[in-house]
């Protein structure tokens, strides 16, 4: 499958901003499940690509000139297989069990592990039981656009029942790491079967050097597969977030998200883009 993907961040700022350094994780990774066609990356400042630990390809840019806002913009082509869910054992990349640590955002609290009751490490490793463990979390956390943003953590997550993709990701890596299954947090893409406003999350677990990687896609229901496209892995959002970073100056910041995901670049794709440049 060919996606087409447009993702573009504005910051704004309240008064002039003086220095910023930021690190974007908005190149897909080079996997066995997707090939990049084209793809450009757009920011004010100076841009170093780089791989980080964990296998992404990140670009650290930084701006020294004073600036009201920063606008950065990715577009491209990949082209996607779908693959039922396994990822293959990459070459590069930190080891499966540099996944089993726990962190401020999946840490387990006494209703995680009361959750995590109804599975074993034995139980829990096979594909079937993933897609099972992915519908419990969808059941406990309902989806609810808003209802979280990416500061709170997985145990916040399932004690007021309502969160979206990375809260289901942090719940299902919660749920894993307590059963000694190493586990990682993907961010990326989804085309939900329209041209359509798709930044998303899932999870991946390990079962092992002969078979790899099963990403279940919990948000969705299903495995991961030719309509995803990955961006990063990490242990969870801070590590795979598409844009992190400090800055000095700006006053008060506000930020401003878009995306599109489509299987053309028709008209739809450029009314979008006018409808990006209208709004700045």
């Amino acid at each position: 499958m060919l996606l087409f993907i447009q993702h573009e961040t504005i910051y704004r700022y309240t008064h002039r901003l003086n220095r910023s350094v930021q690190v974007a994780r908005l190149t897909p990774r080079i996997d066995a499940g997707q090939r990049t066609i084209r793809w450009n990356l757009k920011s004010p400042g100076r841009q170093l690509e780089q791989v980080d630990a964990f296998g992404n390809i990140t670009h650290l840019i930084t701006v020294d000139e004073p600036l009201d806002e920063i606008h950065v913009f990715a577009d491209g082509v990949i082209e996607t297989r779908d693959a039922n869910g396994w990822v293959a054992t990459e070459e590069v990349g930190l080891s499966p069990l540099a996944y089993l640590a726990t962190t401020d955002l999946s840490a387990p609290d006494q209703a995680i592990s009361k959750f995590s009751s109804s599975w074993t490490s034995q139980s829990i490793a096979s594909p079937q039981a993933l897609l099972d463990l992915g519908q419990a979390v969808r059941e406990a956390v309902v989806w609810e656009q808003g209802s979280t943003t990416v500061e709170h953590d997985a145990a916040q997550a399932l004690a007021q029942g309502r969160g979206v993709c990375q809260d289901h990701a942090h719940l299902f890596l919660a749920v894993c790491r307590l059963l000694s299954l190493p586990a990682r947090y993907v961010s990326g893409y989804f085309h939900t079967g329209e041209a359509s406003p798709a930044s998303h999350a899932w999870a991946e677990a390990w079962l092992g050097r002969d078979r790899g990687w099963f990403s279940v896609d919990i948000t969705h229901g299903t495995a991961a597969g030719e309509r995803h496209c990955r961006l990063a892995v990490g242990r969870d959002y801070l590590d795979a977030g598409p844009v992190r970073g400090v800055r000095r100056g700006g006053g008060d910041e506000a930020l401003h998200v878009a995306v599109n995901v489509s299987r053309s670049r028709g008209p739809r794709s450029k009314r979008k883009r006018r409808d990006w440049q209208q709004q700045q």
